[in-house]
């Protein structure tokens, strides 16, 4: 028998360990674009990023709230769910960042939690209309984001019609430094709550508190683990998303991550946990569309989209799989 404070420790642990590799693996939606058109470095951009992931976590508690309630009963959640599905979703980050795949950690994470939570106790612990806002939102979420993105595009060439391109890229450079601290910010809003969601959930798994909220060291510790992930730089994801998948000049950067910064904002805000991945891959392959069709790599978008199609069922059969490991070893 696995001793229940041992448990919660290797939950609460392994929950700071996801937003590492949320921040590891997440680096490039915050700084891919601004790295792409060379407007800073890639050492100045994480650092940059980093910082700015850190203080986006105190923003709000909203997402957690939802991660918390809204896809499994927290009151008939057991640490074990917990541990399988925190061990199924580091392990993907792991394997998508060697590959170099931008998939969504928010997908891996709400896949792993439901496939261990099914092999607890069936689909009746599931939070089945929760479950499917959360999607909906996590869907629409690349959709907005082009949208936004190709409007943004589409005003400025129109307000800087008659003004020299070369011109116009010089004036962009400061106000992309903007537009990606903006969505450094918005990225630590959004998805260090995941990890703020899941310790919660663990602390009333174990006891120690009768309703759902989220304590100040949670989120400071949340804050700092995403932040020295976001440190170490996803070098990968950075190249496929700022260069592979479309070329950008300084407004299309700035038009891509001030729409997708403005929209994780707004979600983070209100509670709705969506993917800060899809969201600015979104707005990128808008960004890039709206500007000319072919200047987007569809062939890389298409791989990038396989990718996100699968992250759910194969968390979801890996967080199912890692509970039933736990459940031999317990006898």
């Amino acid at each position: 028998m696995l001793d229940p404070f041992w448990v919660l420790v290797a939950v609460v642990a392994l929950a700071l360990v996801f937003d590492f590799t949320n921040g590891w693996h997440d680096t490039a939606n915050a700084i891919a674009t601004v790295v792409g058109t060379r407007t800073l470095s890639p050492a100045m951009a994480i650092l940059m990023a980093a910082l700015l992931n850190i203080a986006g976590a105190f923003f709000s508690t909203e997402v957690a709230k939802a991660i918390g309630k809204d896809i499994v009963d927290p009151n008939h959640v057991t640490l074990i769910v917990l541990l399988s599905a925190l061990l199924a979703v580091i392990l993907w980050n792991i394997i998508t960042v060697i590959l170099g795949l931008p998939t969504s950690s928010s997908h891996a994470l709400i896949g792993s939690l439901i496939g261990a939570a099914v092999a607890y106790k069936g689909t009746a612990i599931l939070q089945t209309h929760g479950i499917l806002m959360i999607l909906v939102a996590l869907l629409v979420s690349p959709v907005l984001g082009a949208l936004v993105g190709a409007g943004l595009i589409k005003l400025i060439r129109a307000l800087f019609s008659n003004i020299p391109r070369s011109k116009v890229k010089r004036t962009f450079k400061p106000l992309q430094i903007f537009s990606s601290a903006f969505m450094a910010f918005s990225h630590g809003a959004a998805d260090a709550q995941k990890a703020m969601g899941i310790i919660a959930m663990a602390l009333v798994a174990y006891g120690s508190h009768t309703e759902l909220y989220v304590p100040d060291w949670v989120k400071i510790a949340a804050g700092l683990a995403m932040g020295l992930g976001t440190a170490m730089g996803g070098q990968k994801i950075i190249h496929t998303i700022g260069s592979r998948l479309s070329r950008l000049e300084t407004p299309q950067g700035f038009a891509a991550e001030t729409g997708a910064a403005l929209l994780l904002a707004t979600v983070a805000k209100i509670g709705v946990p969506v993917s800060t991945t899809h969201t600015i891959t979104g707005a990128i392959m808008g960004v890039g569309a709206a500007e000319r069709v072919r200047s987007v790599r569809w062939s890389v978008a298409t791989k990038i989209v396989y990718a996100w199609v699968l992250t759910l069922p194969v968390t979801a059969l890996m967080g199912y799989i890692f509970y039933t490991i736990f459940k031999v070893l317990e006898g």
